[in-house]
């Protein structure tokens, strides 16, 4: 049978690089949004950035991968092999050659970003034979090539290996991780405290013990052939579109599986070439509050993967990104003023070209900034309406994008709680760590994301702990109230994944000890264990023992009014609420309620202060007789009228519309004894006899049975009642003006 959607002629990869680009940012459908955004970075006339060239390969591949047995369509290997010619063009280097090798990346890129839920695969190209190439085009730096080689094994065993190959280890037993203890135990027994300090004699023994052990865990030889290398990184992304937790992270981002992730093989550039070298994250403004200020993080000497890993504590750019932990670091404005400089004004260039707040990835190798991605920012709640606003008054957006900038679920987070500012007064911080994700939580503690799922179904409120969330653990992260780990920066995955829930959230807690075995963590002298309570400060960045209380955000903020009134100045329709009680109607004017669209009578017998209503509402609906019906309306009347007077007073002569009572009636009979016996009582009559009652209640189709209009036409008295208690409110309040 031939392959479906095979054509010969179409285009399925597309180049960028050296001032041109075959793409646009108008393409993510195709190019997926790294794509699409490296391709504008490289190749708009007003840009013209320093991004390492490339190519993408679309998500129409993906498409097709899946739906032919995962096999590629013929002309793929044609196109890819003339994009790779043109990168060996422009850079000066040949893919495989032993003495002058080009190495590339391999990277995901779904046209919605999905962070961390796909795969990268960094240093491809690297082999027995290219290696000393490489130690030679880097001047002999042994142990910049032995690094980055160890990192391509730890990587592709990890990614292609195991999780593309379909092989699912035990807890704490992939390949990944036994490599990562084989690394450790070095270190421990040579002293070292970070990666850095290994030498290029350690590193080099280092990837020979990770080659046989991927052999012993994985049966396969790890391979020595950049061409495999490269097709082994293009099959591992695409597998991991349907990788558990990428399908998890769509589930709860609403993204469609159809829509297939794209591929990006780039020249790589290294941060991890020495002390004149860097990588880091950064955003055109603050994503934790929204202020307009430049603010990232980077880290000398290292590659990507380490700052958003969390494993050192990334430095700040600047002095406005300094946090408790990392103030004493150096800056990049200080380390590299002029580098910085450049760095600053392409972040303006790219905002203002945007029209919106950037999260950019780059990286300095040997003293030369090249930029690797750049895409619209994840942002909280508060940020999102704060940058809207701030952005208007800027003139970078108009006032109908600023309204659609903010999505109803950012804008639900200002209604979210904060811990009480008097309860924290009287409270000492446990412990403090960087301020993720906004708002308040309290739950209770546990260390796996799969308890956190579980405590969750049974109805508990727990925080997940971690030394460092991964993308694993993104279906417990969802569950959690809140999320708290030890380690990480402002760009750490948890930072990044949480701020786009807009999700409570504390990173890089460097005080805090967390003993998975014995399931506890300890800071400052205090231990506490699994299940026990903690609260979060997600705002500033502090962490209680216990569970403190909680207040209503809405008043803490002048931001939402302001957003409010914006959308007032370019809304046509009026808005209505559904409010049934004083109290609510009251909450909904001061939000901007034109009035109450819904007033059901029949939820003045739910909540707050409604057990003597609710009684009398019972007497009534089992009485026999008028003279009882209208002997318990009469007692029914004083709160009827009362709630609805309080609602009609709290609207101010805006329009309420009233539904009379229309419950299905036997959802309003009790199934507590002690509530039976009483009703009983009042009415007069035996236990049996309102058994019966109740039971000729209930009807096989309440949506269309005794209720609403044909209520007041068996009893008309009903009907007669709640009119009354709607006239005189309505009377008594146009009396008394």
């Amino acid at each position: 049978m031939a392959p479906k959607n095979v054509s010969k002629s179409k285009k399925y990869v597309y180049f960028f690089g050296g001032g041109k680009a075959d793409g646009n940012e108008k393409m993510k459908n195709l190019l997926g949004g790294k794509g699409a955004n490296l391709a504008e970075m490289a190749g708009h006339l007003k840009l013209r950035l320093p991004v390492p060239p490339g190519f993408t390969i679309t998500t129409e591949v993906c498409t097709y991968y899946y739906q032919n047995n995962k096999k590629y369509p013929p002309a793929l290997k044609e196109q890819v092999e003339k994009a790779i010619k043109k990168i060996e063009d422009l850079m000066g280097k040949k893919f495989g050659d032993p003495t002058n090798p080009l190495l590339v990346s391999v990277r995901s890129g779904a046209r919605k970003s999905m962070p961390g839920m796909m795969e990268t695969v960094l240093n491809v190209g690297l082999t027995s034979k290219t290696i000393p190439g490489l130690i030679q085009q880097t001047g002999g730096n042994e142990r910049f090539v032995y690094d980055a080689y160890r990192r391509l094994i730890m990587m592709y065993s990890d990614v292609v290996m195991e999780k593309a190959a379909g092989i699912e280890p035990e807890d704490d037993k992939g390949i990944r991780r036994q490599l990562e203890k084989i690394m450790d135990e070095l270190k421990e027994q040579k002293g070292y405290k970070t990666d850095t300090d290994l030498t290029s004699e350690d590193l080099k023994n280092l990837c020979e013990k990770f080659k046989r052990k991927v052999k012993e865990v994985l049966g396969k030889e790890f391979p020595d052939d950049h061409m495999e290398q490269l097709w082994g990184g293009i099959g591992a992304v695409f597998a991991s579109w349907n990788g558990k937790r990428a399908v998890s992270y769509r589930k709860i981002e609403g993204i469609p599986d159809d829509w297939g992730t794209a591929v990006n093989v780039q020249t790589m550039v290294f941060g991890n070439m020495g002390n004149d070298s860097a990588t880091g994250v950064a955003f055109t403004r603050n994503p934790g509050n929204g202020d307009n200020h430049f603010y990232g993080e980077y880290l000398v000497n290292a590659q990507g993967e380490d700052v958003v890993a969390g494993i050192r504590t990334p430095a700040p750019i600047n002095e406005v990104s300094k946090s408790e932990h990392n103030k004493n670091l150096v800056t990049l404005e200080e380390s590299m003023p002029q580098i910085y400089k450049q760095l600053f004004d392409i972040q303006k260039r790219l905002e203002k070209h945007y029209r919106d707040m950037q999260d950019i990835e780059f990286t300095i190798e040997k003293g030369k900034l090249y930029m690797l991605q750049c895409r619209v920012g994840k942002r909280n709640g508060p940020a999102a309406v704060k940058m809207a606003l701030d952005m208007l008054k800027e003139k970078l957006i108009k006032k109908e994008e600023a309204v659609m900038r903010v999505t109803p679920s950012q804008l639900d987070e200002l209604l979210h709680p904060i811990v009480d500012p008097k309860a924290e007064k009287t409270n000492k911080p446990f412990v403090k760590g960087l301020p993720a994700g906004p708002g308040g939580a309290t739950g209770m503690i546990v260390f796996t994301a799969n308890d956190a799922v579980e405590w969750k179904k049974k109805g508990k409120k727990v925080i997940l702990v971690r030394e460092e969330t991964n993308p694993e653990d993104v279906e417990g992260m969802r569950a959690a109230e809140a999320i708290l780990t030890a380690r990480g920066g402002m760009t750490s995955h948890a930072a990044l994944v949480a701020r786009g829930w807009g999700k409570c959230c504390i990173v890089g807690a460097g005080d805090l000890t967390i003993d998975l075995s014995k399931k506890t963590i300890s800071a400052n002298g205090k231990t506490l264990k699994e299940g026990d309570w903690i609260t979060l400060n997600g705002t500033k960045g502090i962490v209680y023992e216990g569970q403190l209380p909680m207040i209503d955000a809405s008043q803490e903020s002048g931001l939402l009014d302001n957003f409010l009134k914006l959308c007032d100045s370019i809304r046509k329709l009026k808005i209505r609420t559904n409010a049934d009680t004083p109290k609510d109607a009251e909450i909904a004017r001061k939000f901007g309620a034109e009035g109450i669209g819904l007033f059901r009578i029949e939820h003045m017998f739910y909540g707050e202060g409604s057990d003597q209503p609710l009684f009398h509402l019972r007497k009534m609906i089992l009485s026999k007789t008028e003279e009882e019906r209208q002997s318990s309306l009469k007692d029914l009347y004083p709160y009827m009228k009362a709630d609805i007077k309080g609602t009609l007073e709290a609207m101010e002569n805006l329009p309420v519309t009233i539904r009379l009572i229309d419950p299905p009636l036997h959802e309003f009979v009790p199934h507590e004894e002690s509530k039976l016996d009483e009703l009983a009582k009042a009415l007069n009559i035996s236990k049996e006899e309102l058994n019966k009652r109740a039971s000729a209640l209930r009807e096989s189709n309440p949506m269309m049975g005794h209720r609403g209009v044909r209520l007041g036409v068996t009893y008309p008295e009903i009907t007669k009642t709640q009119a009354r208690a709607i006239f005189e409110s309505a009377a008594e309040l146009i009396k008394s003006g």
